[in-house]
């Protein structure tokens, strides 16, 4: 048996929304993330953000500024505590972009390849695991890697909700106002189980 994991989208989630983050600096987190990740490690979670970076593919920024912005990451959330044990981002495009780039790819979401990839790489029980993100995007990659799924409704989640969800053809296993709030949730589920 593997270990838990809680899987997190980047922006809209754990990071304000900002559009394309092409300088280290543009990254902000959201007021309760670090708090959330903190809780997490605290309650033995893997974390792990996957993300999707179609800027690498349109060319608006290298894959070395996708790395600088995560180390930002990983320094703004150990100044409160809390860390990432892996993040996983893809860098590519079905329709735009340089060869390498453009393609149809397995790790771009909602397709669940960068959760496969934690799961081969960190030792992660996918079945006993939970994604958590801001989009249909990530509810549909974490219901294909056969994770619970959380919709928090920061970001893009809130509109998502209220005029999208018609037309998803799964919803999320529960919805949560922000990241604190969904492992608020999965750590009460945890433990009622």
């Amino acid at each position: 048996m593997g270990r838990r994991a809680i899987i997190m989208d980047r922006d809209g989630t754990v990071c304000e929304e900002v559009g394309y983050v092409n300088h280290p600096e543009r990254l902000r987190l959201l007021p309760r993330s670090a708090e959330a990740i903190r809780r997490a490690n605290e309650a033995s979670f893997q974390t792990v953000v996957v993300t999707n970076q179609a800027g690498v593919a349109r060319g608006y920024f290298a894959e070395s500024l996708v790395e600088e912005t995560h180390d930002r990451l990983r320094e703004m959330l150990a100044a409160e505590g809390a860390r990432l044990d892996g993040i996983y981002y893809c860098p590519h495009h079905p329709e735009v972009g340089a060869p390498a780039y453009r393609k149809v790819c397995e790790c771009r979401k909602p397709r669940p390849g960068m959760l496969l990839r934690a799961q081969a790489e960190m030792g992660i029980d996918l079945a006993a695991s939970y994604m958590v993100g801001d989009s249909v995007r990530d509810v549909e990659a974490g219901r294909r890697a056969g994770a619970t799924t959380v919709l928090v409704l920061t970001g893009y989640g809130k509109g998502e909700l209220e005029y999208q969800s018609h037309g998803w053809s799964h919803a999320p296993d529960h919805v949560a106002s922000d990241l604190l709030d969904a492992v608020a949730w999965i750590l009460a589920r945890e433990n009622a189980g």
